[in-house]
């Protein structure tokens, strides 16, 4: 026995407008800005919030001993590209690299300065948490091979393509001293600040956790 169609031969008006309007909304995010990577994302800010209250509060250690070939890097990541070519083809528009994974073509939209850079040559990878702000935090106590890690970690927002100028503005310093001139990105900036700490288990000290709780507050 055939049964009867019970459904309505078009969708009601309720749906239709619905439908629409997602529709709507997903062509404005599209077209809002440039499609851009970014690294990982970081937990949310309720999140984050509380994985800042856990975190170990006291004075800032020294750089004494300290040297960035403590923290071996760029390290092979796939292939022919280390961790340094990695972050320039996930991060960029229009990547296209050589047999060597060296970049022959693309653009890079840096969100601490909204910067757009035509050429690799100006890109630099920034270590969210700098590797002497860690060293400073605990990363002194570390066996190289957890430094290494540290300072080639892709599966957290560690690492992320930005302009050379902006970089080199940034320095060793903490969200207390430095913070990106884009206003719009301190929220996640804070968020992924907060999660490689959180992650390795190092110190942060007062002003810096005050800091981080005003960046929060812009989310």
């Amino acid at each position: 026995m055939r049964l009867p169609n019970t459904f309505p031969a078009s969708p009601p008006r309720s749906i239709t407008a619905a439908i629409t309007t997602l529709a709507a909304t997903a062509a404005l995010t599209l077209s809002a800005g440039p499609a851009l990577a970014y690294p990982p994302t970081p937990p949310s800010a309720s999140t984050a919030a509380t994985e800042l209250a856990s975190l170990t509060v006291k004075a800032e250690g020294s750089t004494s001993g300290y040297s960035r070939d403590l923290f071996p890097h760029w390290i092979n990541q796939s292939g022919t590209c280390d961790t340094r070519e990695q972050v320039l083809k996930r991060d960029g528009t229009g990547v296209t690299v050589n047999s060597s994974c060296q970049p022959t073509a693309g653009r890079w939209y840096s969100v601490y300065d909204a910067t757009w850079i035509e050429q690799s040559s100006g890109v630099d990878i920034d270590h969210i948490v700098p590797l002497a702000e860690a060293w400073k935090s605990g990363a002194n106590a570390w066996t190289t091979a957890r430094r290494q890690e540290f300072a080639n970690n892709l599966t957290i927002a560690q690492l992320i393509a930005v302009s050379a100028s902006s970089n080199r503005s940034k320095g060793d310093s903490d969200p207390a001293s430095w913070k990106p001139t884009n206003t719009s990105v301190h929220c996640i900036y804070a968020r992924e600040w907060i999660w490689v700490k959180y992650t390795y288990g190092l110190s942060l000290q007062s002003a810096e956790k005050t800091a981080l709780q005003q960046m929060l507050g812009t989310c």
